[in-house]
């Protein structure tokens, strides 16, 4: 029956100078042994050797401090730091190196049972306490000033900072290369080698007015842009509308040249295409600006051959000019209408109140009441003055004493026919001035008449005097499209511009790339921070 070995108990020790030293085992039984006091001395000796060579390897006070921490993270009893590391090395750690996450999972050739300790495979990377590469002589390292040392870590950092910034370079270059170099060489492929050439022909046009008369303020600006202005933005509109599109596919086939197999997929219309379809092809083929500063209307059509594009040119320019002639013969009928409704309408009404008069003068059997009234006045006013004089010669005559009889009686009949004459006039005027068939009442009508005839009369002239001068304004209103630069078919190609597309594209795909890139950086400053 084997007994097993009792286990032993190892002590460290501290010497009068400060380091660690194992002391003798102590045996759990019998069986202890007791160390020499002679063999004490030359460990001590070595430990002070190797906190020597330690010292003049030139370790920052960074690396002294890692130590310490690593030292104590592994219970070891370090008395300094330089005794930190050696301590560290004593037991196979290397302070200073990082360890590699694959030798923490693949297991050591050392570890197997039967091999001694670090006996690797030669050439392999042992781990033991070594501060130099193998196959370099192991000396000690010189002693390194201060300032040699800051030079050497500068170095080294200079160093780090210049392989990052290579790296970072590179990665910089392949995603310009991948975002937008790539890109802009498809770009410009198509457009030298697959997109269909364009041929465009100009043309320019101008909306006149009529000329007005210079004394009115309309004429100030009659043939000029300001009298036109309204009409240009019009016509423009016109001309970049679905309706134009639709006239011009109506008489010139504009769908069907577009859906020719020959064209390029990306320019090519669909044999089923939509208007809507067409219409985004037409407004990229139709270019029309209008000019305020000038008033002319400059207008360019493309097409896949010269012809076709001189043919949709002069179709909208005569699709233009009807919309012109449409614009200004309405406006110029709706003006005319009104003032000839307001002529007619005043000729009515002044005949209405002529009429009305003529029967007023036919009712009364008298032409002028007025002087008949005046007649009778005239007429009252003699016999009252007559038979004034009678009474006064009727008075005289009876002054005297013995008048003469005849006379008196003759005076006195005289006095009595004037009487009666008088009463007979004033009856008659009380007829003519009482009633509703007086003559006083028949001549304040009369004079109604004659003034509802007379302000009938003006409104005439003025009638006709506006139907004239709407007239004059309506044709002053007359619009005229003249075209300055007709379109003249081209010989060479205008679209696409390959190298000004080619470099647009560059241009757009950077910025995109600049805009991500500084949102990606923005963004993950924002979380690291």
């Amino acid at each position: 029956m084997t007994t097993k070995p009792k286990a032993r108990k190892f002590r460290i020790r501290r010497t009068a100078t400060g380091s660690a030293k194992p002391e003798a085992p102590e045996a759990a039984g019998d069986d202890a042994v007791s160390t020499p006091p002679a063999q004490g001395a030359a460990p001590e000796q070595t430990v002070q050797t190797d906190i020597n060579a330690i010292k003049r390897e030139g370790l920052t006070g960074r690396q002294l401090r890692m130590a310490r921490r690593m030292a104590q993270k592994h219970n070891l009893p370090a008395t300094s730091d330089y005794d930190a590391v050696r301590l560290l090395r004593e037991h196979g750690v290397e302070p200073f190196k990082r360890p590699n996450m694959l030798e923490l999972v693949v297991p050591r050739e050392d570890d197997v049972p039967g091999k001694p300790p670090h006996a690797g495979k030669a050439g392999q990377n042992v781990q033991l306490p070594q501060t130099v590469k193998p196959g370099q002589p192991n000396l000690p390292a010189p002693d390194m000033s201060p300032a040699q040392r800051r030079e050497m870590e500068i170095t080294q950092i200079q160093r780090d900072i210049a392989r990052r910034r290579r790296r970072k370079m590179m990665m910089l270059m392949a995603r310009l290369a991948f975002f937008v170099l790539l890109p802009t060489a498809i770009v410009g492929w198509y457009f030298y080698t697959i997109a269909t050439p364009m041929y465009s022909t100009k043309s320019e046009f101008v909306i006149l007015q009529a000329d007005g008369g210079g004394g009115s303020v309309g004429g100030l600006f009659a043939g000029t842009q300001f009298a036109t202005g309204q009409d240009s933005i019009s016509v423009q509109s016109f001309l970049e509308s679905k309706e134009a599109m639709l006239l011009l596919d109506r008489d010139r086939g504009f769908k069907s040249h577009f859906s020719q197999p020959w064209v390029d997929p990306i320019q090519r219309l669909a044999a089923d295409a939509t208007n809507e379809d067409a219409y985004k092809t037409y407004t990229r083929i139709v270019t029309i600006g209008y000019d305020p500063t000038e008033g002319v209307i400059r207008m360019e059509v493309s097409a896949a051959d010269p012809e076709t594009a001189t043919e949709f040119s002069e179709s909208l320019l005569s699709y233009a000019e009807d919309r012109v002639n449409d614009l200004s013969g309405k406006k110029r009928d709706d003006q005319m209408r009104e003032a000839h409704e307001s002529f007619e309408s005043a000729q009515d009404e002044r005949r209405n109140a002529q009429e009305a008069l003529v029967e007023l003068q036919m009712k009364g059997a008298v032409l002028d009441p007025q002087g008949v009234i005046a007649g009778l006045r005239a007429r009252i006013n003699t016999v009252e003055l007559e038979l004034q004089e009678k009474e006064l010669q009727l008075a005289a005559l009876l002054d005297n004493s013995r008048p003469n009889r005849a006379k008196v009686e003759g005076t006195q009949a005289d006095i009595n026919r004037l009487q009666t004459l008088l009463d007979g006039l004033n009856a008659e005027m009380v007829d003519a001035s009482n009633g509703e068939n007086s003559l006083a009442q028949l001549s304040v009508r009369i004079q109604m008449a004659q003034a509802d005839l007379v302000s009938r009369d003006l409104m005439l002239q003025s009638a006709l005097q506006q139907m004239e001068t709407t007239r004059m304004e309506a044709n002053r209103q007359v619009r005229y499209l003249t075209v300055s630069v007709n379109p003249v078919p081209s010989q060479e190609p205008s679209y696409p511009r390959k190298f000004e597309n080619t470099i647009l594209a560059f241009l757009v795909f950077a910025g995109i790339y600049l805009m991500i890139s500084l949102t990606a950086s923005i963004l993950r400053e924002q979380v690291s921070s």
